[in-house]
Protein backbone atom coordinates (compact mmCIF):
# COMPACT_ATOMS: atom_id res chain seq x y z
CA UNK A 1 0.00 0.00 0.00
CA UNK A 2 0.94 3.79 -0.67
CA UNK A 3 -0.08 7.36 -1.41
CA UNK A 4 2.17 8.34 -4.58
CA UNK A 5 1.55 5.48 -6.85
CA UNK A 6 2.53 1.67 -7.28
CA UNK A 7 3.69 -0.73 -10.14
CA UNK A 8 3.26 -4.55 -10.37
CA UNK A 9 4.69 -6.61 -12.74
CA UNK A 10 5.55 -10.60 -13.25
CA UNK A 11 9.41 -10.33 -12.69
CA UNK A 12 11.19 -8.47 -9.91
CA UNK A 13 13.24 -6.20 -12.26
CA UNK A 14 11.13 -5.48 -14.40
CA UNK A 15 8.83 -4.08 -11.26
CA UNK A 16 12.27 -2.04 -10.35
CA UNK A 17 12.20 -0.59 -13.72
CA UNK A 18 8.68 0.99 -13.00
CA UNK A 19 9.91 2.57 -9.98
CA UNK A 20 13.27 3.76 -11.30
CA UNK A 21 11.17 6.07 -13.26
CA UNK A 22 9.15 7.18 -11.00
CA UNK A 23 11.76 7.65 -8.46
CA UNK A 24 12.96 10.19 -11.47
CA UNK A 25 10.07 12.40 -11.92
CA UNK A 26 8.41 10.57 -14.00
CA UNK A 27 4.58 9.12 -13.86
CA UNK A 28 2.85 5.88 -14.30
CA UNK A 29 3.28 5.67 -17.98
CA UNK A 30 6.99 6.22 -18.00
CA UNK A 31 6.81 3.55 -15.66
CA UNK A 32 4.65 1.05 -17.56
CA UNK A 33 6.61 1.75 -20.81
CA UNK A 34 9.56 1.04 -19.18
CA UNK A 35 8.68 -2.33 -17.65
CA UNK A 36 7.04 -3.69 -20.56
CA UNK A 37 10.37 -2.95 -22.03
CA UNK A 38 12.39 -4.52 -19.50
CA UNK A 39 10.57 -7.56 -19.29
CA UNK A 40 11.42 -7.91 -22.76
CA UNK A 41 14.91 -8.87 -21.46
CA UNK A 42 14.30 -10.15 -17.90
CA UNK A 43 11.30 -12.63 -19.25
CA UNK A 44 12.38 -13.79 -22.36
CA UNK A 45 9.99 -16.96 -22.13
CA UNK A 46 7.19 -14.60 -22.48
CA UNK A 47 7.63 -11.73 -24.35
CA UNK A 48 10.39 -9.89 -26.17
CA UNK A 49 10.91 -7.00 -28.79
CA UNK A 50 8.93 -9.01 -31.67
CA UNK A 51 5.70 -8.64 -29.65
CA UNK A 52 2.00 -7.51 -29.82
CA UNK A 53 0.44 -5.14 -27.03
CA UNK A 54 -2.27 -4.28 -25.46
CA UNK A 55 -3.05 -1.24 -23.29
CA UNK A 56 -5.87 0.90 -21.03
CA UNK A 57 -4.68 4.08 -19.70
CA UNK A 58 -7.11 6.39 -17.48
CA UNK A 59 -6.03 9.76 -17.60
CA UNK A 60 -9.95 11.05 -16.31
CA UNK A 61 -11.55 8.91 -19.16
CA UNK A 62 -10.68 5.74 -20.29
CA UNK A 63 -8.57 5.28 -23.38
CA UNK A 64 -7.95 2.01 -25.67
CA UNK A 65 -4.58 0.99 -27.36
CA UNK A 66 -4.83 -1.92 -29.80
CA UNK A 67 -0.84 -2.42 -30.93
CA UNK A 68 -1.43 -5.95 -32.49
CA UNK A 69 -0.17 -6.75 -35.51
CA UNK A 70 -1.51 -7.88 -39.04
CA UNK A 71 -0.43 -10.84 -41.22
CA UNK A 72 1.71 -9.82 -44.21
CA UNK A 73 0.06 -8.40 -47.47
CA UNK A 74 1.71 -10.96 -49.49
CA UNK A 75 0.55 -14.07 -47.11
CA UNK A 76 0.25 -17.24 -49.54
CA UNK A 77 -2.82 -19.23 -48.69
CA UNK A 78 -1.91 -21.83 -51.00
CA UNK A 79 0.96 -22.73 -47.86
CA UNK A 80 -1.53 -23.58 -45.64
CA UNK A 81 -4.27 -25.67 -48.35
CA UNK A 82 -3.01 -29.36 -47.10
CA UNK A 83 -2.26 -28.39 -43.06
CA UNK A 84 -5.05 -29.09 -40.92
CA UNK A 85 -3.60 -26.25 -38.04
CA UNK A 86 -1.35 -23.43 -38.35
CA UNK A 87 2.17 -24.42 -37.23
CA UNK A 88 3.82 -22.88 -33.91
CA UNK A 89 7.76 -22.02 -34.84
CA UNK A 90 8.39 -20.70 -38.11
CA UNK A 91 7.54 -17.99 -40.48
CA UNK A 92 3.85 -18.92 -41.25
CA UNK A 93 2.07 -17.86 -37.53
CA UNK A 94 4.15 -14.69 -37.71
CA UNK A 95 2.72 -11.50 -37.89
CA UNK A 96 4.33 -7.77 -37.93
CA UNK A 97 4.36 -6.85 -34.46
CA UNK A 98 3.10 -4.12 -32.63
CA UNK A 99 4.65 -3.91 -29.29
CA UNK A 100 7.21 -0.76 -30.29
CA UNK A 101 4.27 0.88 -31.08
CA UNK A 102 2.27 0.60 -27.99
CA UNK A 103 5.48 1.51 -26.43
CA UNK A 104 5.76 4.86 -29.11
CA UNK A 105 2.54 5.55 -28.70
CA UNK A 106 1.72 5.70 -24.87
CA UNK A 107 4.98 7.88 -24.45
CA UNK A 108 3.68 10.23 -26.88
CA UNK A 109 0.68 10.82 -25.49
CA UNK A 110 1.98 10.93 -21.61
CA UNK A 111 5.20 10.33 -21.05
CA UNK A 112 7.02 12.99 -19.21
CA UNK A 113 10.32 11.51 -19.06
CA UNK A 114 12.79 11.79 -22.40
CA UNK A 115 12.18 8.37 -24.36
CA UNK A 116 15.54 7.20 -24.08
CA UNK A 117 15.63 7.11 -20.84
CA UNK A 118 13.16 4.96 -20.11
CA UNK A 119 15.14 2.13 -22.02
CA UNK A 120 18.19 2.41 -19.82
CA UNK A 121 16.86 -0.21 -17.20
CA UNK A 122 16.47 -2.73 -20.23
CA UNK A 123 19.27 -1.70 -21.91
CA UNK A 124 21.61 -2.36 -18.47
CA UNK A 125 19.89 -5.55 -17.66
CA UNK A 126 20.70 -7.34 -21.81
CA UNK A 127 24.36 -5.78 -21.73
CA UNK A 128 25.39 -6.28 -17.92
CA UNK A 129 23.63 -9.22 -17.98
CA UNK A 130 21.11 -10.62 -14.78
CA UNK A 131 20.21 -13.67 -12.54
CA UNK A 132 17.65 -15.37 -14.29
CA UNK A 133 14.61 -16.28 -11.77
CA UNK A 134 13.07 -18.82 -11.26
CA UNK A 135 10.05 -19.63 -12.46
CA UNK A 136 11.31 -18.43 -15.90
CA UNK A 137 13.76 -20.61 -15.64
CA UNK A 138 11.53 -23.66 -15.27
CA UNK A 139 9.47 -22.22 -18.48
CA UNK A 140 13.36 -21.65 -20.34
CA UNK A 141 13.78 -25.23 -19.40
CA UNK A 142 10.79 -26.31 -20.56
CA UNK A 143 10.81 -25.13 -23.80
CA UNK A 144 14.35 -26.75 -24.67
CA UNK A 145 12.24 -29.84 -25.90
CA UNK A 146 10.48 -27.84 -28.55
CA UNK A 147 13.19 -25.41 -30.17
CA UNK A 148 16.83 -27.22 -29.57
CA UNK A 149 15.06 -30.17 -32.14
CA UNK A 150 14.53 -27.68 -34.61
CA UNK A 151 17.24 -27.40 -37.36
CA UNK A 152 16.14 -25.33 -40.18
CA UNK A 153 18.38 -22.45 -40.90
CA UNK A 154 15.78 -20.10 -39.75
CA UNK A 155 15.79 -20.87 -36.28
CA UNK A 156 19.80 -21.49 -35.70
CA UNK A 157 20.44 -17.63 -34.47
CA UNK A 158 17.11 -18.00 -32.02
CA UNK A 159 18.95 -21.11 -30.44
CA UNK A 160 22.05 -19.14 -30.19
CA UNK A 161 20.99 -16.75 -28.48
CA UNK A 162 18.73 -18.05 -25.87
CA UNK A 163 20.21 -21.52 -25.57
CA UNK A 164 23.94 -20.78 -26.06
CA UNK A 165 25.42 -23.60 -24.44
CA UNK A 166 22.64 -25.71 -26.13
CA UNK A 167 20.73 -25.70 -22.91
CA UNK A 168 18.35 -23.48 -20.79
CA UNK A 169 20.31 -21.13 -18.70
CA UNK A 170 19.44 -22.50 -14.89
CA UNK A 171 17.96 -20.37 -11.78
CA UNK A 172 20.02 -17.92 -10.95
CA UNK A 173 22.17 -18.20 -14.02
CA UNK A 174 23.58 -14.66 -15.46
CA UNK A 175 22.49 -14.41 -18.83
CA UNK A 176 23.52 -11.30 -21.17
CA UNK A 177 22.13 -10.36 -24.69
CA UNK A 178 24.37 -7.46 -25.71
CA UNK A 179 22.47 -7.85 -29.39
CA UNK A 180 19.70 -7.26 -27.57
CA UNK A 181 20.84 -4.05 -25.28
CA UNK A 182 22.24 -3.07 -29.32
CA UNK A 183 19.07 -2.72 -30.58
CA UNK A 184 16.85 -1.53 -27.57
CA UNK A 185 19.58 1.54 -28.43
CA UNK A 186 18.64 1.66 -31.23
CA UNK A 187 14.91 1.52 -31.08
CA UNK A 188 15.38 4.15 -28.40
CA UNK A 189 17.53 6.73 -30.00
CA UNK A 190 15.01 6.73 -33.15
CA UNK A 191 11.63 6.92 -31.15
CA UNK A 192 10.76 3.01 -32.89
CA UNK A 193 11.00 4.60 -36.41
CA UNK A 194 13.96 1.95 -36.58
CA UNK A 195 12.04 -0.58 -36.21
CA UNK A 196 8.73 0.41 -38.48
CA UNK A 197 10.89 2.48 -41.37
CA UNK A 198 14.14 1.74 -41.04
CA UNK A 199 17.32 -0.31 -40.56
CA UNK A 200 15.87 -2.95 -38.25
CA UNK A 201 12.42 -3.26 -40.26
CA UNK A 202 15.02 -3.94 -43.39
CA UNK A 203 16.75 -6.61 -41.34
CA UNK A 204 13.72 -8.55 -40.48
CA UNK A 205 12.58 -8.27 -44.04
CA UNK A 206 16.13 -9.21 -45.44
CA UNK A 207 16.06 -12.96 -43.07
CA UNK A 208 12.34 -13.39 -43.78
CA UNK A 209 13.65 -13.22 -47.84
CA UNK A 210 16.45 -15.68 -47.16
CA UNK A 211 14.93 -18.13 -45.20
CA UNK A 212 11.26 -18.47 -46.31
CA UNK A 213 9.12 -15.69 -44.64
CA UNK A 214 6.51 -13.45 -46.06
CA UNK A 215 7.05 -9.75 -43.89
CA UNK A 216 8.44 -7.19 -46.32
CA UNK A 217 8.87 -3.27 -45.06
CA UNK A 218 6.07 -2.14 -46.39
CA UNK A 219 4.39 -4.64 -44.20
CA UNK A 220 6.13 -2.37 -41.38
CA UNK A 221 5.26 0.98 -42.62
CA UNK A 222 1.96 0.15 -43.04
CA UNK A 223 1.59 -0.84 -39.29
CA UNK A 224 -0.38 1.42 -36.95
CA UNK A 225 -1.41 1.30 -33.50
CA UNK A 226 -5.36 1.72 -33.06
CA UNK A 227 -6.75 3.94 -30.76
CA UNK A 228 -10.00 2.50 -29.17
CA UNK A 229 -12.95 2.60 -27.11
CA UNK A 230 -12.79 -0.09 -24.10
CA UNK A 231 -16.10 -1.98 -23.89
CA UNK A 232 -17.50 -2.93 -20.63
CA UNK A 233 -20.53 -4.13 -18.49
CA UNK A 234 -21.82 -4.11 -15.08
CA UNK A 235 -21.39 -6.45 -12.70
CA UNK A 236 -23.07 -5.34 -9.11
CA UNK A 237 -21.70 -2.23 -8.43
CA UNK A 238 -18.41 -2.29 -10.50
CA UNK A 239 -18.00 -1.71 -13.81
CA UNK A 240 -15.40 -3.71 -15.82
CA UNK A 241 -13.87 -2.86 -18.79
CA UNK A 242 -12.12 -4.77 -21.86
CA UNK A 243 -10.37 -4.14 -24.96
CA UNK A 244 -12.79 -4.67 -27.52
CA UNK A 245 -12.14 -7.69 -30.21
CA UNK A 246 -9.71 -8.81 -31.80
CA UNK A 247 -8.86 -9.89 -28.17
CA UNK A 248 -10.87 -12.14 -26.23
CA UNK A 249 -11.66 -9.64 -23.22
CA UNK A 250 -15.31 -9.75 -24.23
CA UNK A 251 -15.46 -13.38 -22.72
CA UNK A 252 -14.80 -11.88 -19.37
CA UNK A 253 -18.15 -9.82 -19.40
CA UNK A 254 -20.21 -12.26 -21.07
CA UNK A 255 -19.61 -14.44 -18.31
CA UNK A 256 -19.97 -11.60 -15.84
CA UNK A 257 -23.44 -10.85 -17.65
CA UNK A 258 -24.51 -14.60 -17.25
CA UNK A 259 -23.68 -14.96 -13.40
CA UNK A 260 -25.26 -11.84 -12.55
CA UNK A 261 -28.25 -13.46 -12.58
CA UNK A 262 -26.99 -15.70 -9.45
CA UNK A 263 -26.38 -15.20 -6.14
CA UNK A 264 -22.78 -16.31 -6.09
CA UNK A 265 -22.03 -14.97 -2.50
CA UNK A 266 -24.53 -16.89 -0.91
CA UNK A 267 -22.43 -20.01 -1.73
CA UNK A 268 -19.29 -20.51 -0.13
CA UNK A 269 -16.41 -19.42 -2.41
CA UNK A 270 -14.77 -23.15 -1.95
CA UNK A 271 -17.91 -24.56 -2.71
CA UNK A 272 -19.49 -26.72 -5.58
CA UNK A 273 -21.54 -24.78 -6.45
CA UNK A 274 -19.68 -21.51 -6.86
CA UNK A 275 -17.84 -23.68 -9.07
CA UNK A 276 -19.98 -25.12 -10.97
CA UNK A 277 -21.67 -21.97 -12.14
CA UNK A 278 -18.55 -20.04 -12.90
CA UNK A 279 -17.42 -22.94 -15.04
CA UNK A 280 -20.61 -22.99 -17.02
CA UNK A 281 -21.03 -19.34 -17.48
CA UNK A 282 -17.38 -19.40 -18.98
CA UNK A 283 -18.10 -22.17 -20.68
CA UNK A 284 -21.29 -20.08 -22.74
CA UNK A 285 -19.19 -17.38 -23.35
CA UNK A 286 -16.54 -19.07 -24.64
CA UNK A 287 -18.70 -20.63 -27.50
CA UNK A 288 -19.55 -17.65 -28.66
CA UNK A 289 -16.38 -15.89 -28.35
CA UNK A 290 -14.29 -18.87 -30.80
CA UNK A 291 -17.06 -18.63 -33.18
CA UNK A 292 -17.75 -15.13 -33.49
CA UNK A 293 -14.29 -13.00 -32.47
CA UNK A 294 -11.93 -11.66 -35.05
CA UNK A 295 -10.49 -8.68 -36.36
CA UNK A 296 -13.81 -6.06 -35.91
CA UNK A 297 -13.45 -5.61 -39.66
CA UNK A 298 -14.53 -8.98 -40.16
CA UNK A 299 -16.99 -9.72 -37.55
CA UNK A 300 -20.06 -10.49 -38.59
CA UNK A 301 -22.11 -9.79 -34.90
CA UNK A 302 -21.48 -6.78 -33.28
CA UNK A 303 -20.06 -6.55 -29.62
CA UNK A 304 -23.28 -5.08 -27.97
CA UNK A 305 -25.02 -7.63 -29.63
CA UNK A 306 -22.57 -10.43 -27.49
CA UNK A 307 -22.83 -8.03 -24.21
CA UNK A 308 -27.05 -7.87 -24.73
CA UNK A 309 -28.11 -8.45 -21.27
CA UNK A 310 -31.16 -10.11 -22.66
CA UNK A 311 -29.06 -12.42 -24.25
CA UNK A 312 -26.98 -12.97 -21.46
CA UNK A 313 -30.62 -14.25 -19.65
CA UNK A 314 -31.35 -16.49 -22.39
CA UNK A 315 -27.50 -18.40 -21.82
CA UNK A 316 -27.78 -18.49 -18.42
CA UNK A 317 -31.66 -20.17 -18.37
CA UNK A 318 -28.83 -22.91 -20.08
CA UNK A 319 -27.13 -23.57 -17.00
CA UNK A 320 -28.49 -26.15 -14.89
CA UNK A 321 -27.07 -28.54 -12.29
CA UNK A 322 -25.11 -30.82 -14.74
CA UNK A 323 -22.00 -29.96 -16.91
CA UNK A 324 -22.96 -28.80 -20.92
CA UNK A 325 -21.11 -31.67 -22.29
CA UNK A 326 -20.32 -29.26 -25.45
CA UNK A 327 -21.56 -26.10 -25.19
CA UNK A 328 -22.30 -24.48 -28.45
CA UNK A 329 -22.70 -21.17 -29.54
CA UNK A 330 -25.82 -18.84 -30.01
CA UNK A 331 -27.40 -16.47 -32.14
CA UNK A 332 -27.56 -13.01 -30.66
CA UNK A 333 -29.68 -10.64 -32.47
CA UNK A 334 -28.78 -8.13 -34.60
CA UNK A 335 -6.37 -17.51 -26.86
CA UNK A 336 2.29 -13.11 -22.23
CA UNK A 337 3.20 -10.39 -19.83
CA UNK A 338 0.73 -8.52 -17.83
CA UNK A 339 2.08 -5.14 -15.41
CA UNK A 340 0.22 -2.27 -14.29
CA UNK A 341 1.24 1.19 -12.57
CA UNK A 342 -0.90 3.89 -11.18
CA UNK A 343 0.14 7.51 -9.83
CA UNK A 344 -1.72 10.56 -8.69
CA UNK A 345 -3.31 10.98 -12.39
CA UNK A 346 -2.59 8.25 -14.37
CA UNK A 347 -3.36 4.69 -14.04
CA UNK A 348 -2.16 1.59 -16.33
CA UNK A 349 -3.22 -1.60 -17.87
CA UNK A 350 -0.02 -3.03 -20.39
CA UNK A 351 0.26 -6.94 -21.99
CA UNK A 352 2.23 -7.88 -24.51
CA UNK A 353 3.00 -11.27 -25.59
CA UNK A 354 5.19 -13.41 -27.70
CA UNK A 355 2.21 -15.74 -27.47
CA UNK A 356 3.42 -19.40 -26.87
CA UNK A 357 6.29 -19.15 -24.92
CA UNK A 358 9.24 -17.50 -26.39
CA UNK A 359 6.76 -17.58 -29.82
CA UNK A 360 8.32 -18.37 -33.40
CA UNK A 361 11.40 -19.50 -32.66
CA UNK A 362 12.75 -17.23 -35.10
CA UNK A 363 15.55 -14.75 -33.86
CA UNK A 364 16.86 -11.77 -36.46
CA UNK A 365 20.63 -12.20 -36.63
CA UNK A 366 22.46 -9.83 -34.55
CA UNK A 367 19.43 -8.07 -33.01
CA UNK A 368 18.07 -10.32 -30.18
CA UNK A 369 14.56 -9.70 -31.43
CA UNK A 370 12.70 -12.70 -31.05
CA UNK A 371 9.27 -12.82 -33.22
CA UNK A 372 6.16 -13.65 -31.52
CA UNK A 373 3.63 -16.52 -33.33
CA UNK A 374 0.75 -14.89 -32.92
CA UNK A 375 -0.74 -16.00 -36.20
CA UNK A 376 -1.67 -19.16 -34.14
CA UNK A 377 -4.74 -17.17 -32.95
CA UNK A 378 -5.78 -17.35 -36.78
CA UNK A 379 -8.74 -20.18 -37.89
CA UNK A 380 -8.21 -22.57 -41.18
CA UNK A 381 -12.19 -23.33 -41.10
CA UNK A 382 -13.38 -21.39 -44.25
CA UNK A 383 -15.96 -18.43 -43.82
CA UNK A 384 -15.06 -18.34 -40.20
CA UNK A 385 -14.55 -14.62 -39.42
CA UNK A 386 -11.17 -15.53 -38.13
CA UNK A 387 -10.04 -17.49 -41.30
CA UNK A 388 -6.47 -16.79 -41.96
CA UNK A 389 -6.04 -14.14 -44.98
CA UNK A 390 -3.68 -11.65 -45.82
CA UNK A 391 -3.48 -8.00 -43.81
CA UNK A 392 -5.35 -9.04 -40.95
CA UNK A 393 -5.33 -9.47 -37.12
CA UNK A 394 -5.56 -12.43 -35.51
CA UNK A 395 -7.74 -13.48 -32.59
CA UNK A 396 -5.78 -12.52 -29.69
CA UNK A 397 -5.63 -14.08 -26.31
CA UNK A 398 -3.53 -11.07 -24.22
CA UNK A 399 -6.18 -8.66 -22.50
CA UNK A 400 -5.55 -5.76 -20.22
CA UNK A 401 -8.25 -4.81 -18.10
CA UNK A 402 -9.67 -2.18 -15.88
CA UNK A 403 -12.40 -1.39 -12.99
CA UNK A 404 -14.26 1.68 -12.36
CA UNK A 405 -17.29 2.23 -9.46
CA UNK A 406 -19.53 4.91 -11.02
CA UNK A 407 -17.00 8.17 -12.51
CA UNK A 408 -14.26 6.85 -10.38
CA UNK A 409 -11.56 4.96 -10.97
CA UNK A 410 -10.60 1.92 -9.13
CA UNK A 411 -7.60 0.57 -11.37
CA UNK A 412 -6.14 -1.75 -13.64
CA UNK A 413 -6.00 -5.74 -13.17
CA UNK A 414 -4.58 -8.81 -15.51
CA UNK A 415 -4.24 -12.44 -15.80
CA UNK A 416 -1.99 -14.20 -17.93
CA UNK A 417 -2.35 -17.62 -19.69
CA UNK A 418 -3.47 -17.62 -23.28
CA UNK A 419 -7.12 -19.19 -22.54
CA UNK A 420 -7.26 -18.62 -18.99
CA UNK A 421 -6.77 -15.16 -19.52
CA UNK A 422 -10.29 -14.06 -19.46
CA UNK A 423 -10.96 -16.90 -17.18
CA UNK A 424 -8.15 -15.61 -14.63
CA UNK A 425 -10.18 -12.38 -14.58
CA UNK A 426 -13.69 -13.59 -14.47
CA UNK A 427 -12.09 -15.52 -10.83
CA UNK A 428 -10.44 -12.06 -9.26
CA UNK A 429 -13.27 -10.08 -10.04
CA UNK A 430 -15.68 -12.55 -8.50
CA UNK A 431 -13.20 -12.94 -5.73
CA UNK A 432 -12.87 -9.10 -5.03
CA UNK A 433 -16.60 -8.38 -5.39
CA UNK A 434 -19.08 -11.51 -4.17
CA UNK A 435 -15.93 -12.71 -1.64
CA UNK A 436 -14.90 -9.38 -0.15
CA UNK A 437 -10.93 -10.41 -1.13
CA UNK A 438 -8.39 -7.78 -0.76
CA UNK A 439 -6.28 -7.76 -4.12
CA UNK A 440 -3.43 -9.96 -3.26
CA UNK A 441 -5.69 -12.51 -1.63
CA UNK A 442 -7.90 -12.43 -4.98
CA UNK A 443 -4.71 -13.61 -7.03
CA UNK A 444 -3.82 -15.89 -4.15
CA UNK A 445 -6.83 -17.74 -4.48
CA UNK A 446 -6.81 -21.63 -5.74
CA UNK A 447 -8.19 -21.59 -9.20
CA UNK A 448 -10.20 -23.58 -12.21
CA UNK A 449 -9.06 -23.25 -15.78
CA UNK A 450 -12.00 -24.67 -18.49
CA UNK A 451 -10.29 -26.71 -21.41
CA UNK A 452 -12.81 -28.00 -23.95
CA UNK A 453 -15.89 -30.06 -23.86
CA UNK A 454 -16.20 -30.48 -20.03
CA UNK A 455 -13.00 -30.82 -19.45
CA UNK A 456 -11.43 -28.45 -15.86
CA UNK A 457 -8.17 -28.42 -14.25
CA UNK A 458 -8.14 -27.39 -10.72
CA UNK A 459 -5.27 -25.91 -8.84
CA UNK A 460 -4.07 -29.11 -5.91
CA UNK A 461 -5.40 -26.38 -3.25
CA UNK A 462 -8.77 -26.45 -4.43
CA UNK A 463 -10.78 -28.55 -2.10
CA UNK A 464 -10.56 -32.10 -2.82
CA UNK A 465 -14.20 -32.46 -1.87
CA UNK A 466 -15.44 -29.79 -4.83
CA UNK A 467 -13.00 -31.74 -7.11
CA UNK A 468 -14.88 -34.30 -5.78
CA UNK A 469 -18.48 -33.30 -6.08
CA UNK A 470 -17.80 -31.67 -9.63
CA UNK A 471 -17.24 -35.20 -11.32
CA UNK A 472 -20.37 -36.32 -9.77
CA UNK A 473 -22.00 -32.66 -12.04
CA UNK A 474 -20.39 -34.25 -15.07
CA UNK A 475 -16.83 -32.61 -15.28
CA UNK A 476 -14.21 -34.62 -16.63
CA UNK A 477 -11.51 -33.13 -13.56
CA UNK A 478 -8.34 -33.22 -13.20
CA UNK A 479 -5.78 -31.89 -10.46
CA UNK A 480 -2.78 -30.72 -11.24
CA UNK A 481 0.10 -29.30 -9.46
CA UNK A 482 1.26 -27.41 -12.72
CA UNK A 483 0.87 -23.80 -11.43
CA UNK A 484 1.83 -22.04 -14.91
CA UNK A 485 -1.68 -23.15 -16.22
CA UNK A 486 -3.28 -21.14 -13.73
CA UNK A 487 -1.87 -17.73 -15.32
CA UNK A 488 -0.15 -14.89 -13.52
CA UNK A 489 -1.58 -11.30 -12.34
CA UNK A 490 -1.20 -8.14 -11.06
CA UNK A 491 -4.04 -5.46 -9.59
CA UNK A 492 -3.68 -1.88 -8.29
CA UNK A 493 -6.63 -0.32 -6.71
CA UNK A 494 -6.93 3.09 -5.83
CA UNK A 495 -9.31 3.36 -2.49
CA UNK A 496 -9.64 6.54 -1.37
CA UNK A 497 -6.07 8.10 -1.17
CA UNK A 498 -4.06 4.56 -0.94
CA UNK A 499 -3.49 2.98 -3.93
CA UNK A 500 -3.38 -1.18 -3.04
CA UNK A 501 -0.85 -3.18 -5.67
CA UNK A 502 -0.76 -7.54 -5.73
CA UNK A 503 1.58 -9.54 -8.08
CA UNK A 504 0.85 -13.23 -8.53
CA UNK A 505 2.28 -15.98 -6.48
CA UNK A 506 2.55 -18.20 -9.27
CA UNK A 507 5.47 -15.90 -10.85
CA UNK A 508 8.66 -14.11 -10.18
CA UNK A 509 6.57 -10.91 -9.68
CA UNK A 510 6.23 -7.83 -7.19
CA UNK A 511 4.01 -5.60 -6.50
CA UNK A 512 5.77 -2.09 -5.14
CA UNK A 513 3.84 0.77 -3.83
CA UNK A 514 5.13 4.25 -2.52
Amino acid sequence: MGKWGAVATSQNLATLAGIEMLLAGGNAVDAAVAMAIALTVVEPTSNGIGSDAFAIVWDGKLHGLNASGKSAKSLPLAAFTNLTEIPSNGWLPVTVPGAVSAWRNLWERWGKLPFEQLFSPAIRYAENGFPVSPVTAQAWQGAERIFLPLNNPEFQHFKQVFFPKNRAPKAGEIWVSEAHGKTLRAIATSGGESFYNGEIAQKIANFAEDTGGFLTTEDFANHQADWVEPISTNYRDLTVWEIPPNGQGIATLMALNILEGFDLAKYPRESVESYHLQIEAMKLAFADVHRHVADIRFMTVAAEHLLDKTYATERRNLINDTAIFLAEPGLPKGGTVYLAAADGELMVSFIQSNFEGFGSGILIPETGIALHNRGLGFTLEAGHPNQIAPEKRPFHTIIPGFLTKGDRPLGPFGVMGGPMQPQGHLQVILNMVDYGMNPQAALDAPRWFFVAGNRVLLEENVSPKVAELLLAKGHEVRVTKNTSLFGKGQIILRQEDVFIAGSEPRADGMAIAL
